[in-house]
């Protein structure tokens, strides 16, 4: 069943649409679905964002559970790990590929719980991590250990010359795409390019070094990735979920 039919069922289900009284269609693309219940005295449009949809479904990451949310978890990372910074909710949104709605309904919910704090410049708000909530230094290490790894990975590495891609596969990758399992115990790295191998030791040392865990960097040529051939490494990459880093992208799940 796609995920079209399942909204209308659902939609049937909470409004107790009679089949037989009531008409229900679901049409869209990739990222926007609209759901229409007609009956003969009126017309009701519903517009759902399939990305806020997934999210709000979504109890809690494999990564880490103790997050209500993947978005959660995303959020956190972001403010809590750069307590420097200052975003606006737009920002947010965007960074994080939601709707302003669900990110400003999860940044309200944090502010609320002092987990982070608010200033206004001008017309705009900014969101910032609090540094002097009871629990930061304890938020901040679990948002280190499960969604950090996609930001400092992408540091460390974007300043080698000779890079065109970054990957991070194996089993982070998989738990971040939320497939269940054991906590990962590293973080593997495919780089696609032609960097010298120096440069990609450096920069997973640094990122281990901040990382708190190994960090096992892969080097593979754009036609290698393109053609594995005899490669199974990346052939199962390829099979498997990964993340995408460098450029920035969202996760492939599989």
């Amino acid at each position: 069943m796609c995920e079209q039919d399942t909204l209308c069922q659902l939609v049937r289900r909470k409004l107790h649409v009679h089949p037989a009284r009531f008409a229900v269609q679901c049409n869209g693309s990739h990222n926007f679905v609209r759901i229409t219940v007609t009956d003969v005295n009126r017309n009701l449009t519903v517009s759902i964002n399939r990305t806020y949809d997934r999210i709000m479904r979504t109890e809690a990451p494999a990564l880490l559970p103790i997050f209500r949310s993947q978005l959660q978890g995303q959020l956190l990372a972001r403010l809590l790990l750069n307590p420097d910074r200052e975003d606006t909710v737009t920002d947010l949104a965007r960074e994080l590929d939601v709707s302003k709605q669900t990110a400003q309904q999860e940044v309200e919910r944090l502010v609320t719980a002092h987990v982070l704090r608010d200033r206004r410049q001008g017309r705009n708000r900014l969101i910032s991590a609090n540094p002097d909530h009871p629990a930061y230094t304890a938020l901040t290490q679990l948002a280190l250990m499960s969604f950090g790894p996609h930001d400092i990975i992408a540091d460390e590495f974007s300043t080698i010359p000779g890079i065109e891609q970054v990957l991070i596969f194996g089993s982070w990758a998989d738990r971040y795409n939320g497939q269940p399992g054991p906590p990962p115990n590293d973080i593997d790295v495919l780089v696609i390019g032609e960097p010298r191998r120096a440069d990609l030791f450096d920069a997973a040392d640094r990122a281990q070094k901040r990382l708190g865990i190994p960090v096992n960097p892969q080097r593979a040529t754009p036609d290698q990735w393109a053609h594995p051939g005899a490669w199974t490494l990346l052939t199962e990459i390829k099979q498997r979920p990964y993340v995408q880093v460098i450029p920035h992208a969202e996760a492939v799940p599989l």
